[in-house]
């Protein structure tokens, strides 16, 4: 599997940064385009430099290079997952604004007929970022607000963030075991 991740300027950057561990982990190729702005909260919420999330990901994209590969449809990518996913970011995309590598690779994932994951963690939404997600789920996106379950008894923080991680990869077809699936009480 062979995938881009980016990251933006929305608080939450540690689902980005578990997603490209996971990734690393078994062996999925990976593409990292991270915003100024995430690199900041980076720094801010988890105490770590951008060259350590670089040492994640197999190729790394400055997100003002708009010759990357991703830049075309002829890339061969399984997927996008921008994550977390600002809403600057989410409505660029919706409006077919591609000012930076980042919306232009969502762009052309779309075009392409790609899995598109957008995880935003912003709330509460008002009526325009609700516009905004359903007309990129009818372009075929996915939106995977970062709001973890509850019922496979998470002991902290990590347990819910490896729940976004594993919906994450679950909606691309990816088989994990990072949380305990639902089992109903009356099996």
């Amino acid at each position: 599997m062979h995938l881009i991740v980016a990251i933006t300027g929305s608080s939450g950057v540690i689902y980005g940064v578990k997603l490209l561990e996971v990734c690393k982990k078994f062996g999925i190729e990976t593409d990292l385009i991270i915003s100024k702005p995430a690199e900041t909260l980076l720094e801010l919420e988890l105490k770590r430099k951008v060259a350590d999330i670089r040492r994640l990901v197999t190729r790394s994209y400055s997100p003002d290079d708009m010759t990357a590969p991703m830049s075309s449809g002829s890339y061969e990518v399984d997927g996008m997952v921008i994550v977390p996913c600002s809403m600057k970011t989410l409505g660029a995309i919706a409006n077919g604004v591609t000012t930076d590598l980042i919306s232009r690779a969502a762009d052309v994932t779309l075009k392409q007929n790609r899995p598109l994951v957008l995880v935003p963690r912003e709330t509460p939404l008002n009526l325009i970022h609700l516009e905004n997600m359903v007309k990129l789920r009818r372009a075929g996106a996915t939106i995977l607000v970062a709001a973890p379950a509850f019922y496979h008894e998470p002991k902290g923080i990590s347990d819910l963030v490896d729940f976004i991680a594993g919906r994450i990869l679950e909606i691309l077809d990816f088989d994990h075991k990072l949380y305990r699936r639902w089992k109903c009480c009356r099996e």
